[in-house]
């Protein structure tokens, strides 16, 4: 181990702030994903298609996605700890909203306001590890986020949907909600980086914007988006199509967070000896034979398996396209990276919009027949992109 990777690992101050940045993520990734398991009980209570309480889980990817530069503005003035303490409180309000409201409308709003407020949990922690750890060391502690993500996704689909089976889906949103106060309350002690003269507005996304690498990184996690994520909300969906109950699909989809989390640590122990194009070659062409597999047939088996591929593909492609993103746009790293978690929402609603009617309509193998279309580009772009920019670099 180097003597960056030691001092981050035995500095008290800052593995405790990694620690809380963990939970975190995990948090806002099982507030995220926990609608999943959720849509058939929402809509049979509420007496409402599954489509229409998608938009709910559409509507929280998006604004979740266009609030990102909205905190990447207030971090750079507030400060990286104050923001995200700040965010996550009025996330505990939008998510005890989520398990009041009386109506689909209501959801789709309260799944608004909560997802913008959630939005500055896991960009804040990437922005606070650009800025405290060394990049030639900076994907394992991001790997390390990224592997609490996946806990959170895991938990997502298993807890919510017990929950929602033997309790109410209700109580699932009081959780993350009471979960993300408490969470507030601890980061108080957190390490505040030293910020400089924070940049105009305007004067940061044009350095982002105006930057070719980073902008291809943008165009290319807007597909991740809706390739990785996209169908991910409507997979319990499909397997509880095949007659499975809400909690047996809910636990089976839990196959995703625990394929990320096993890969994770492969990833992070090849990172230094497995070029950061290859990863995502390697990642990329697991979400491709996932998608390829589910064209072929969505019965339950195969569901699980292209699941698992599905979380080695984010696993692989997702934490180097992420970790590029901290490096693409050094000087304006707050709003480059509030971009790029923009753009991989918004490609997530895009997809949660797209597919909500056809999923509704039975039509899983023509949502499964896009996914694989724009991967194969996806993949191919991505890794010729990576490879050039480490030899330029």
């Amino acid at each position: 181990m180097s003597n960056d990777v030691e001092q981050v690992a035995t500095t008290p101050a800052v593995a405790r702030s990694l620690r809380l940045l963990q939970v975190g993520s995990f948090t806002s990734n099982f507030d995220r994903l926990m609608i999943a398991p959720m849509l058939v009980v929402i809509a049979a209570e509420m007496d409402r298609s599954v489509e229409a309480v998608s938009q709910a889980a559409a509507t929280y990817f998006l604004c979740y996605g266009i609030a990102q530069i909205i905190w990447a503005v207030v971090s750079d003035r507030l400060g990286r700890v104050r923001t995200m303490r700040f965010a996550l409180l009025l996330a505990m309000v939008g998510g005890l909203a989520s398990a009041a409201v009386p109506d689909i409308g209501w959801l789709v709003v309260a799944r608004g306001v909560t997802g913008a407020c959630f939005a500055a949990a896991i960009p804040g922690a990437l922005v606070y590890v650009g800025d405290t750890v060394p990049v030639r060391v900076r994907q394992a502690p991001l790997t390390d986020l990224m592997t609490a993500s996946a806990v959170g996704m895991t938990m997502a689909t298993v807890a919510a949907g017990a929950i929602a089976d033997f309790s109410s889906w209700r109580v699932a949103f009081a959780l993350t909600a009471v979960t993300a106060g408490v969470l507030s309350f601890f980061m108080r002690g957190m390490v505040e980086p030293r910020l400089g003269t924070p940049p105009r507005v305007w004067s940061s996304v044009k350095g982002v914007l105006t930057n070719r690498p980073a902008l291809l990184v943008l165009v290319l996690v807007l597909a991740e988006g809706l390739v990785l994520l996209g169908p991910l909300t409507f997979l319990p969906v499909v397997l509880h199509a095949s007659g499975l109950s809400v909690t047996v699909s809910g636990l089976l989809t839990a196959a995703y967070g625990a394929s990320v989390l096993v890969f994770a640590r492969v990833v992070k122990a090849r990172t230094t000896t497995v070029s950061p194009a290859t990863l995502i070659l390697i990642g990329g062409s697991m979400a491709v034979l996932a998608y390829l597999l589910m064209v072929i047939t969505h019965a339950a088996p195969s569901v699980v398996v292209a699941t698992a591929l599905l979380g080695g593909g984010w696993a692989f492609m997702h934490s180097t396209l992420q970790t590029w993103a901290t490096d693409m746009a050094p000087g304006y790293r707050a709003t480059a990276v509030s971009l790029f978690a923009t753009m991989l929402f918004t490609g997530s609603a895009i997809g949660a919009a797209i597919f909500g009617s056809m999923v509704d309509a039975g039509r899983f193998t023509t949502m499964f027949a896009i996914t694989l279309a724009v991967s194969v580009p996806l993949v191919v772009t991505a890794t010729l992109g990576r490879r050039r920019y480490a030899t330029k670099g």
